[in-house]
């Protein structure tokens, strides 16, 4: 049942068009290879911009508010200390490896100034977001539990997964509100055992078929089993990563809360998020990269329509409630902290 028939739903709203983004994509594409790839931290804002600014809920949008300047310096500086690592890594090999284990515990800060960065830097309706993660837990999450989720042969990879998503969650702040995530770790195992069934019929299926052409043809083709290798990977592996995207988003959206009881759902579907994935690659393919923009704002149309904000009481009072705080503590942002270093957060 789509969301739009709950009446006590607001539903996002992606205003968004593939011309008009297109326009944006292919100046910003061609003044990064003019510049050497030094414009992309101003094509990074204007992206964002775009995204953020059609991205609506009850009438209002989001907003970005960083800019190229402050994203190039993060850049730089990252450059900056990869170039001296690896001089230092060819001089002076030990001290290299020193300063190896010293990049693996900075790491986690890292995580943690760019996420303060990207929340205060986004806003909706005039309203900050921000990060409140610590350092000690980003240790925690960033470097323990992958090391433990590795030791146990990743079976424990859904609690990992669901660590992450929460710290990410639960440390974000609208204004001076908190978001509160109770997702169940039996949901994030369902999704981890459905997308693993899904590889193992896959293997089964594909298994059967070259063994049955194997014993025709009476000869062990090499063909046929590399034939039946990428039918795994490619048939088996991928939609299984979009069967456990989904169903997790749904986990953590629906078991996300805003403070005064202001709730999260999403009822994504894994079948049609494996559809416009594959579609759009496709499409994106053919053209050599032209209807990128096109799969770009295709998804982002998909994602909202199936993402709302179920509220108790006004949005209208919430807003300017937050916005008074928001005053009363004085503009917080005006030197922002942080440091954006180009990681997939």
């Amino acid at each position: 049942m789509s969301l739009k028939q709950k009446s006590n739903l607001q539903d996002f709203i992606f205003k968004g068009n593939a011309r008009e983004w297109f326009g944006i994509w292919i100046v910003n594409l061609l003044l990064s290879i003019v510049t050497i790839g030094i414009y992309s931290a101003w094509a990074k804002v204007r992206t964002q911009k775009y995204f953020y600014g059609n991205t609506f809920v009850a009438g209002r949008s989001f907003d970005y508010h960083a800019t190229g300047g402050q994203i190039l310096k993060g850049r730089l500086v990252v450059i900056a200390a990869i170039v001296f690592f690896q001089i230092i890594l060819s001089l002076l090999p030990i001290v290299g490896l020193i300063l190896a284990l010293g990049l693996l515990l900075l790491f986690p800060w890292l995580i943690t100034r760019a996420m303060v960065f990207n929340a205060r830097v986004s806003s909706f309706s005039n309203v900050r977001f921000d990060f409140v993660g610590t350092y000690g837990r980003a240790m925690l999450v960033y470097l323990l539990y992958p090391i433990l989720c590795t030791l146990t042969l990743y079976t424990t990879y859904p609690i990992l997964d669901r660590t992450l998503k929460r710290f990410t969650i639960a440390n974000l702040r609208f204004g001076t509100a908190e978001f509160k995530v109770d997702a169940p770790l039996g949901a994030f195992y369902k999704a981890a055992a459905l997308a693993l069934l899904w590889v193992i019929v896959v293997a089964i299926v594909a298994s059967l078929t070259v063994g049955n052409a194997m014993f025709l043809s009476l000869d062990n083709n090499p063909m046929a089993i590399m034939m039946t290798f990428y039918a795994v990977m490619f048939i088996g592996f991928i939609p299984a990563g979009f069967i456990y995207q989904a169903l997790t988003r749904n986990v953590i959206y629906n078991s996300t809360t805003l403070s005064d009881g202001h709730a999260l759902r999403s009822n994504v579907s894994a079948i049609q998020l494996l559809w416009i994935a594959l579609s759009n690659m496709l499409a994106v393919v053919l053209t050599l990269g032209l209807m990128l923009p096109w799969a770009q704002v295709r998804r982002a149309r998909y994602l909202a329509d199936h993402t709302s904000i179920e509220l108790v009481g006004s949005l209208d009072d919430f807003i300017g409630t937050e916005k008074e705080k928001a005053t009363a503590l004085g503009d917080a942002y005006s030197d922002i902290e942080g440091i954006d270093v180009g990681l997939p957060i």
